[in-house]
Order: structure tokens, then sequence, then C-alpha cells
């Protein structure tokens, strides 16, 4: 028997049926039905002095959730999402958040259109920006990341006003996109504490 707040309805069931229910090969042995949370309005004022995320047509479910659980690491509030980019209900996406999925806004829209009425800097993640080390963020801006093969596209790469890279020291051709969101969110935070 769990041991389960008093404010949580809750129902056993056999094993057999959970593995009917879940998606998993070997699920947990916990199952939760939550609702849909409405997220809120995306407020443009809200995202000054500090730093969101903007994921440009990011498709992999994993990468999907194991950046939204990076967000909640760092303290990041927000990210806004293209159209295109995976949807954040997958269950894979879900399962990869562990839980951080409640603590961070995930907002859909089209890119083109929105970033320029936020009027912050924007930091793009390319293969041929500058040295991460050697920029200075600031104290607020959107981090953009692209899609897994592609990068950024055109159009929002046009829209960025610093293009930055993680320096490559070994002969890897490129890193995921979940683990250069990690890394520049660190640099990012390290930036803001001097």
């Amino acid at each position: 028997m769990l041991n389960l707040s008093r404010n949580i309805n809750f129902q056993e069931i056999s094993m057999k049926d959970i593995e009917k229910i879940s998606t998993l090969k070997t699920p947990q042995e916990v199952i939760g039905l939550v609702k849909i949370p409405l997220w809120p309005t995306l407020n443009y004022d809200s995202l000054k002095h500090r730093f969101s995320l903007v994921l440009d047509n990011v498709q992999d479910p994993g990468n999907m959730g194991t950046i939204i659980r990076t967000a909640d690491w760092f303290g990041i509030a927000d990210i806004i999402c293209s159209e295109d980019t995976v949807d954040v209900y997958n269950p894979k996406v879900v399962q990869a958040t562990m839980g951080s999925l409640a603590r961070v806004n995930v907002h859909y829209t089209n890119l083109e259109q929105v970033l320029p009425q936020i009027k912050l800097p924007l930091f793009g993640a390319m293969l041929d920006g500058e040295n991460m080390y050697n920029t200075n963020f600031g104290d607020e801006g959107l981090l953009v990341m692209g899609n897994e093969g592609n990068g950024i596209s055109p159009a929002i790469e046009r829209l960025i006003n610093t293009k930055i890279t993680i320096p490559r020291a070994g002969k890897a051709e490129s890193l995921n996109v979940a683990i250069a969101t990690a890394i520049l969110c660190a640099e990012i935070k390290r930036n803001s504490m001097k």
C-alpha cells in the first residue's frame, strides 16, 4: 500500500492492468492520471530580466522532455516552441520530464511572428557562432535551440542577434540538442552569477 496524501484519489489495480494501460514495456508500479493544465498566455513583459528557451522544430520526445527538465533545474520558467515542435503531452516527453512539466510553462506559437515582438536579445546555438565563453549574455534574453538534424531554420536564424557555439575540443560533428541546451544554460547561469 502506498503512503499517499489524502488529496490524491487512487485505486489499486493489478500489475497486469498497469501493463495494459502503460505505453512502456516495463512500467512502474504507479500510473498517474492528471488534467492537462491551462498554460498562462505568453506575456512578453514577464520574460524581461531573465532567460527563456526557444525551441525551433525540436522533434525527438526524449530531447524535449530532457530540455524541460533542464529548464526546471536552471530556474527557467518558460519555453517557447515553434508550432512544429513535438507535442509536450507526448507520453515519452512527459516521462522524460520526470515531473518538471508541472513547473515549466510551455508555449506553442509562430516564432517568426512572435520573436520580433518580444524585444529581448536572441542568442542562437549555431556551429559557426562565437565561443560561448566569450559571450556577454547579460541578465535577460532568449536562447534559441534548433532541430536535431537541421539546426535553427533560416527564417528564425535571421532574427538572431548573437550566434553562439560550444567550443569543440574533439572530433564529434555535433552535440545532442538536449545536451547542448544544458551546457548553454549552465554557462548563462554562471555568467549571471558574476
